[in-house]
């Protein structure tokens, strides 16, 4: 999926920024009488005054600024979540990643989770409905060392609901497993999960060790969830469905 990255023209560069075009200093004015005086008359006198900004232009300034960091984190982000699908956009969902590959995955997604702007993700609505699996560094998921028609081949999601603090991992062709699970919030990012699992949407199976775990979401936007596993797994997941509801 690729994002559309704005044009920034390189003239714009050679022009100061906005707070410096209106109060990089503040001129010094010295006025004197106009007229000549008589001798008697006292002595004349000069009055300097500075001028100052007054408070509805430090309020611009103020604006100014934040609008132009807002935009630049903006074009931060976009630039890098680009960056991120095109990384990942060859590797099969990581199946097919080199160590080189995974570095350079882990590399774009820090810098992702550096200006992530959702600092309580568990707090928040964007994190409801069903994401779609783009790449994961889990072998137990990828199970690159079975035979290629052995794997998972179609689509794997993960759903989440926090008012009901349920969460389902789904896979389809060729296996379509599925796993529901509660979630007990650990602070405002990380959450420990229980699985249940059932196998072609039918047996349930209660796995002791390795139905278990935590997670933590280091990044989240309306489109793009980054989550890191507590065995340093990376998770990276876009939305599909935000009305989506996992069954009680």
């Amino acid at each position: 999926m690729a994002l559309s990255t704005p044009t920034i023209h390189p003239h714009l560069h050679n022009h100061p920024p906005p707070h410096k075009l209106f109060f990089d200093s503040h001129p010094t004015l010295t006025f004197f009488h106009p007229y000549p005086l008589p001798s008697s008359f006292p002595p004349k006198l000069s009055t300097t005054h500075t001028v100052l900004p007054t408070a509805r232009s430090s309020k611009w300034n103020i604006r100014v600024s934040f609008f132009s960091g807002f935009l630049a984190k903006g074009n931060d982000v976009r630039s890098l979540k680009e960056e991120l699908y095109e990384t990942i956009g060859t590797l099969d969902r990581g199946a097919d990643a080199t160590p080189e590959d995974q570095e350079r995955v882990d590399q774009v997604a820090r810098k992702l989770e550096a200006v992530n702007s959702v600092k309580e993700p568990l707090k928040s609505d964007l994190l409801n409905g069903k994401w779609e699996l783009l790449y994961t560094t889990s072998q137990s998921i990828l199970q690159t060392q079975r035979p290629k028609f052995l794997r998972p081949n179609g689509k794997i999601y993960q759903a989440i609901n926090l008012d009901t603090l349920r969460a389902q991992n789904i896979e389809t062709w060729p296996f379509y497993n599925q796993a529901t699970a509660n979630l007990v919030p650990l602070n405002s990012r990380r959450v420990a999960v229980k699985f249940d699992f059932k196998i072609a949407s039918l047996i349930p199976i209660k796995s002791p060790g390795s139905g278990r775990g935590e997670i933590e979401i280091t990044y989240l936007d309306e489109d793009l969830r980054i989550t890191r596993g507590n065995r340093g797994n990376l998770f990276i997941l876009k939305m599909v469905d935000p009305s989506y509801r996992v069954p009680l």
